[in-house]
């Protein structure tokens, strides 16, 4: 054999080695791991991901009902094909085979982890590893199904879904989570859970339409004028105001104040708000217990709570009265009314329902 030969021999036999060890050049990589699955009943906007048939999807724009595939209104990108993953919904798990929890690792939104328990928990928000056991960051216990696919598309029972509360507060504070709100109806299970599906629908529109209203989209946590925060400690009362007199000011998303205000909440709540304000500034449910305590219970100056003006069909503008009537109803404030108002219309077609009557006070 010439030289020459030998030499191209040579190289050919070393090609063939690189192939045989590395694979084709031209071939693909190993398929990504699928999102969470798809779910007809869930709202995804733009650049949400799903998986649905070994494959994951990303949405373009606002879209609900309409299955992942290149065809349609072409709202669907595909992402390519995709294994494993948390599924949910269609979308691909082949049953619990998720791995432990790991007290102190971050996880994200949508991960599923084995506890010590021998229970699988998925997380609802992304969290630095929070106890799955004791936490509002995971739906507890979550069921998994074997034979590819399964498990809890929305594991909260709640009218809205995660999805659509992030498009109804596209740009809240992160301290208001979805997780701490779904939490704090645990508390309260009539709200929003009263009626047809429409009228709890209607009502946790309203109650999330005067909460934006308040805190300007979930932004603010506490009231924004410090000049206020010595006015709120009524001395006539005979447990004072043990945390100080500037403690008391508006907090959480229906800006509660008032030392009277944080003793009866806390009371209703079972958790010492009276001597510690401050947490309803630092947890997200407790800070969600507070507005669902006010809106369940509390007349404030109308005639009726919230809660009733919705479920008996008194309309969304006893809402207002309820919260901020002696300000805004009756002319004082039409402007404010109208703010409160339009977030509800918002929130009702976000909700795929109807507003009802009497939206104004």
């Amino acid at each position: 054999m010439s030289r020459q030969r030998i030499s191209a021999f040579l190289a050919a036999m070393a090609v063939a080695v690189g192939l045989a060890v590395m694979g084709p050049m031209t071939g693909t990589a190993s398929a990504a791991t699928c999102a969470a699955g798809w779910s007809s009943t869930a709202v995804y906007t733009g650049g949400m991901t799903a998986s649905h048939g070994g494959r994951n999807w990303q949405a373009k724009w606002w879209t609900q009902g309409e299955t992942p595939s290149t065809a349609g209104s072409g709202v669907w990108a595909d992402q390519g094909s995709c294994t494993g993953g948390s599924g949910g919904g269609d979308g691909g798990t082949t049953g619990c085979d998720h791995p432990a929890w790991v007290a102190g690792r971050a996880y994200t939104a949508g991960d599923i982890v084995k506890y010590t328990n021998g229970n699988y928990y998925k997380a609802s928000h992304d969290n630095p590893g929070y106890d799955p056991v004791i936490s509002t960051w995971y739906w507890a216990p979550y069921t998994c199904t074997g034979g590819g696919g399964g498990g809890n598309p929305d594991p909260s029972g709640f009218v809205v879904s995660e999805a659509q509360f992030n498009q109804m507060f596209p740009n809240r504070n992160s301290f208001y989570t979805y997780a701490g709100l779904v939490a704090a109806t645990k508390k309260y299970p009539a709200f929003a859970g009263t009626g047809s599906d429409t009228v709890k629908k209607q009502e946790a529109a309203a109650f999330l339409a005067n909460i934006s209203h308040e805190t300007g989209g979930l932004v603010h946590i506490v009231e924004q004028n410090t000049a206020n925060y010595p006015h709120y400690c009524d001395t006539g009362q005979p447990y004072g105001c043990p945390a100080g007199q500037a403690a008391y000011y508006g907090r959480g998303p229906i800006q509660l104040s008032w030392n009277f205000n944080y003793k009866a909440a806390g009371d209703a709540l079972g958790i010492d708000l009276l001597n510690n304000p401050w947490r309803v500034e630092q947890d997200p449910a407790v800070a969600m217990m507070t507005g669902l305590w006010y809106w369940n219970t509390q007349n404030g100056p109308g005639t009726m709570t919230a809660h009733n003006a919705m479920v008996n069909g008194a309309g969304f503008g006893q809402t207002i009265w309820a919260i901020n009537g002696s300000l805004e109803c009756n002319g004082r404030n039409p402007a404010q009314v109208q703010s409160r108002v339009s977030k509800y219309q918002q929130f009702t077609q976000i909700l795929g329902v109807p507003t009802g009557g009497s939206l104004t006070c």
